[in-house]
């Protein structure tokens, strides 16, 4: 069945573009308040770019490289995938277009006006003609393209303006580029918030700028290339070192081959052939949407609101909490000696163990730190105690991975810093990344060695532990900490193949412990029982197995927020398994592996998703959640997601969604859990103001 259409399964993409459609129906959840909407909106369509960057372009290499191959759950060949995506695009593109014209509308009885340069009053439109001539026009780098100028080479990803010009009966094209250094948008004077698109003000002056020709059309447009990189793709000098290679793939990207072309607006089918034909497309490339092509800027607009109107439009502010677990001012470093702490963001705050480094940095009895760092914050305290634990003679070693796709220059600039601090770098192997998150600290004292040990779901960024949904698991026992202790020997002597008691490690050993650990479910028929919570499930191995537990008759329950090439209710085939998928104001992040039930229960927390990249490719750490407090904790928030009834959609056998409705009541499980750590914070932790809006304290209070 290597190649052959599973009943069961379907393809990665096509999955995917589903998910990104259930991102986009959150922007018509009325419930949702209405500038977070169009922030789905935003979401959107940055997913949508990485997808073509990443995704499409691959199957553009593939193409070219192995035309025949087929994807091994829905039969499909590289071009037939791409002729699939590419119509699956078009109407999630047309939904995006209308709904985002919807909420402009609803924004604008707030006074918030997205705007064209046709619907600006005199005096803003003066203003706007000052603005250009001052600020835009002196910085433009028009130019146009003919037998002694060139066709420019488009960057990924940045807006243009292109125009088919005449001069006398020669035909040209003229381009520019719309400056980064100039935003996204302009923002009008007044009270108000009134804005219109930077491009808008160009396209509204291409007949000044090319004054000498007369412009026969005009458009905004933007082109999206392929950007999946790997140093294995180049040959570098065998000397030359890792950071170096890295610096030269960055300059890469933006050069590799269009994938995608936008147009602003409908143009003639003589311009389009030319783009077609410069940018080496097929018509089915070419995409017209009436949304901004870059949307950023809707991040920035509450903060031009008033304090009401803030409120009104967004959610309320809601401020990670305190752990009720760890008192006030108590030492990290005693704490997780006398008992493991779980910590689950962004309810829970990450502040607990930055804590806890920060106190190792200048105990006496620590002697080590080792790291595995995958995505750091632009500003990191983290990296400050790495540093401060190097300078103060503790052995530090950080194991960094430059190839965290989009994050490659910022981890470069930090291994910089840690180098420089007195760290050990590590950079992982050339064809497998580091994707683990695994802490390990290594205390001497009277007593002897020990260790306490942080394995977490998600990367030890400070800004994202507010946004996504992930578990940090910390814990002083002895087995964990043996097998932190050796998983970061053998990476610093290149061994992958390293065996551990505890700890799944991937790419060796993982997968084949899990297809245990889902045997020995199978065995017990119905009584079986497995639950997992993932980002992504794609593996066949592992999807073939769960296909097994269920023809068993093992009940099988799985939340898998993204792709799930994994088809539920299949009759006889997955009919005892459901997926369901939540999508909400946080990034559902975290993993979670439960087999059996009661005191049979094995329940991991893990940074690797059930993907053949996570199980084959890359570094992964799965831990074993050991003590009971930090077990019953998973365990309600399994339970807060299960019962979800507002942000949950049930996959259906066809692959498709269906929202989850009834019960007496609605049921948001990222509510529950954010009521829920609020209630439990120390008291004298809560902030006194601006961390919890009115409207959420009332909430929690019901």
């Amino acid at each position: 069945m290597a190649a052959e259409k599973r009943s069961y399964t379907q393809n990665r993409e096509l999955s995917w573009l589903r998910f990104n459609e259930r991102v986009l129906l959150e922007a018509t959840d009325e419930s949702v308040p209405l500038l977070e909407r169009l922030k789905f909106v935003s979401i959107f369509t940055s997913n949508l770019d990485e997808f073509f960057m990443i995704r499409v372009g691959s199957l553009h290499d593939l193409e070219m490289v192995d035309p025949d191959s087929r994807d091994n759950k829905s039969g499909m060949t590289p071009r037939q995938q791409l002729s699939a995506i590419f119509g699956a695009v078009r109407p999630l593109m047309a939904m995006r277009d209308d709904i985002c014209a919807r909420l402009n509308r609803a924004l604008a009885a707030y006074d918030i006006a997205a705007l064209t340069v046709e619907q600006l009053e005199k005096p803003e439109l003066k203003y706007v003609k000052e603005y250009f001539q001052t600020e835009i026009d002196p910085i433009l780098s028009p130019q146009i393209v003919d037998s002694h100028h060139p066709f420019p080479h488009l960057q990924n990803k940045v807006v243009h303006i292109g125009a088919l010009l005449r001069d006398g009966k020669k035909e040209l094209f003229g381009v520019m580029a719309v400056p980064a250094s100039l935003g996204e948008v302009l923002f009008l004077p007044g009270s108000q918030v009134r804005y219109v698109q930077t491009a808008e003000i160009i396209l509204s002056q291409v007949e000044k700028i090319f004054r000498n020709y007369v412009v026969e059309e005009k458009v905004i447009f933007c082109v999206t290339r392929n950007a999946d990189i790997t140093p294995g793709d180049e040959a570098f000098e065998v000397d030359d070192d890792f950071r170096a290679q890295m610096k030269k793939l960055l300059r890469t990207r933006t050069k590799l081959a269009p994938v995608r072309l936008e147009l602003g607006s409908a143009v003639s089918g003589k311009f389009q052939q030319y783009f077609c034909q410069r940018l080496h497309l097929e018509r089915e490339q070419v995409y017209v949407t009436a949304s901004p092509m870059k949307m950023g800027y809707v991040f920035a607009l509450a903060d031009r609101l008033s304090a009401g109107v803030r409120e009104a439009l967004t959610y309320p502010p809601f401020t990670p909490q305190q752990p009720g677990e760890i008192a006030r001012g108590e030492s990290m470093l005693r704490r997780v000696s006398r008992g493991d702490v779980l910590l689950s963001y962004p309810y829970e705050s990450m502040d607990p163990f930055l804590r806890l480094l920060r106190e190792a940095a200048h105990d006496p009895s620590v002697v080590s730190i080792k790291i595995t760092i995958y995505r750091l914050a632009r500003r990191s305290k983290l990296v400050e105690y790495l540093c401060a634990a190097a300078e103060n003679g503790k052995d530090v070693t950080v194991l960094i991975e430059l190839r965290a796709r989009f994050d490659e220059q910022n981890n470069i600039d930090w291994s910089q810093r840690l180098e420089e601090a007195g760290c050990r770098i590590l950079y992982g192997f050339d064809s497998y990344k580091v994707h683990s998150k695994i802490c390990l600290i290594t205390r001497r004292d009277h007593s002897g060695i020990s260790y306490i040990t942080q394995v977490g779901t998600g990367n030890y960024n400070e800004k994202t532990a507010g946004q996504y949904t992930d578990l940090a698991y910390l814990t002083a026992d002895r087995s964990i900490g043996a097998d932190a202790g050796e998983f970061f020997k053998n990476m610093a002597i290149g061994n992958l193949e390293g065996s551990y008691r505890r700890l799944l490690v991937a790419p060796h050993g993982m997968k084949d412990r899990l297809m245990a650990l889902i045997d020995r479910e199978i065995a017990k028929g119905e009584k079986g029982y497995l639950f997992f919570k993932l980002n992504s499930v794609t593996d066949i191995d592992l999807v073939d197995k769960l296909r097994e537990a269920s023809r068993a008759g093992v009940e099988v329950r799985m939340i898998v927020r993204g792709i799930c090439c994994l088809l539920p209710g299949v009759e006889g085939e997955t009919d005892h398994i459901q997926v369901r998928s939540i999508v909400g104001r946080y990034l559902e992040h975290a993993r979670i592996y439960l087999f059996g039930r009661g005191e049979e229960e094995r329940m991991y927390i893990s940074s690797a998703d059930f993907m053949t990249r996570n199980m084959s490719h890359r570094v992964e750490v799965a831990c074993p959640v050991l003590s009971g407090p930090a077990r019953s904790k998973i365990q309600k928030l399994i339970e807060a997601q299960w019962s979800d009834n507002t942000k949950a959609r049930a996959m259906q056998p066809d692959g498709s969604y269906r929202r989850l409705s009834g019960g007496r009541e609605s049921v948001s499980s990222q509510d529950i859990l954010m009521r829920d750590a609020v209630r439990a914070a120390p008291r004298e932790a809560a902030p006194a103001h601006g961390g919890l809006g009115s409207r959420i304290r009332r909430l929690f209070k019901k």
